[in-house]
């Protein structure tokens, strides 16, 4: 897309086109002030090559109309191709090897993991804060990129703590770098599973292994950028459980499964919703410096339920 002769913020994603941001970001920055409504999508396929992110980063950073940007499914990817490119990165970004929020503070060019703080306020939204100390209930997490690692970030960091947090992937390569994030972090031994899954039957098998009222999360991005879910149509939720889809559009397949035992198996069906609102919100306030309160927070998300 051709860069607009004002200024303007960045969406670096594979179908930005498509994500409700492109109407709910005129309307906030109306609500914050912002020095422009304009919004523009970096549209990557899901295997770009390294200079193309290393071309995207430059273009942000030397283009003075471009204010910064959020970056969704690519922003391991980011980290990895152009990480020296940028003049500071958080201890998160560097733990976790992902950028999500790209900044400007004058010549410098910042780099932040937004998604430990975001999904931990999307947790606490709907999960009571005691839950875990009072269920016994453990929490399968499906996806070891960068949601997946920051979710289990989030957990460890919780002073209500699951037991147990099993995280499956397919690829034994991001399995053995959450193991180091979490070696780095300093996250207790016995806190995190790594399992590798196959097919969609082993994840299947561990999902109805976990206790009642366990929290099952979908952050593989499956029903998304690409169709699917990391389960088969057969599976069963542990009863009473809260399933996570952590996308909001596509379509969505792990959250249609959930769905359909919704009644029977009493479960708490959440969807991405609130953490695209977070998400965005933490990463605009990154960008433009501002400081959000709860109350702003909420009347970004009644704003943006209107375009929904």
């Amino acid at each position: 897309m051709t860069a607009p002769s004002s200024d303007y913020m960045g969406f670096v994603g594979v179908t930005t086109g498509s994500s409700s941001i492109m109407k709910v970001f005129p309307l906030w920055a109306d609500i914050l002030g912002l020095p422009t409504r304009t919004l523009v999508g970096h549209d990557l396929p899901m295997d770009a090559a390294p200079e193309q992110y290393v071309a995207l980063v430059e273009q942000i950073r030397d283009d003075p109309r471009h204010r910064g940007a959020l970056v969704t499914t690519h922003k391991m990817n980011v980290y990895a191709a152009a990480s020296d490119l940028f003049d500071e990165l958080d201890p998160f970004a560097v733990s976790c090897s992902e950028i999500s929020s790209i900044a400007k503070r004058g010549w410098r060019l910042s780099g932040r993991a937004k998604d430990p703080i975001t999904v931990d306020l999307a947790l606490h939204d709907f999960l009571p804060t005691d839950h875990f100390a009072a269920t016994g209930a453990e929490v399968v997490i499906l996806g070891a990129g960068g949601s997946g690692t920051a979710l289990s970030w989030a957990l460890s960091e919780r002073a209500d703590a699951p037991r147990r947090v099993v995280v499956t992937a397919r690829d034994d390569e991001k399995l053995e770098h959450l193991r180091e994030v979490h070696r780095q972090h300093g996250t207790r031994d016995d806190l995190i599973e790594y399992v590798r899954t196959d097919a969609p039957e082993d994840a299947a098998a561990i999902v109805a292994g976990a206790p009642q009222g366990s929290l099952i999360v979908n952050a593989t991005g499956l029903g998304k950028d690409r169709p699917g879910s990391p389960l088969p149509d057969d599976v069963v939720f542990p009863e009473g459980a809260y399933v996570w889809e952590f996308n909001y559009r596509g379509s969505l397949e792990f959250l249609h499964q959930a769905r359909a035992q919704e009644s029977a198996r009493g479960l708490q069906v959440i969807d991405g919703w609130r953490y695209f609102i977070h998400g965005w919100s933490q990463v605009i306030a990154d960008v433009f410096e501002l400081d959000l309160t709860p109350e702003i927070v909420e009347q970004l998300a009644e704003a943006a339920e209107g375009v929904r």
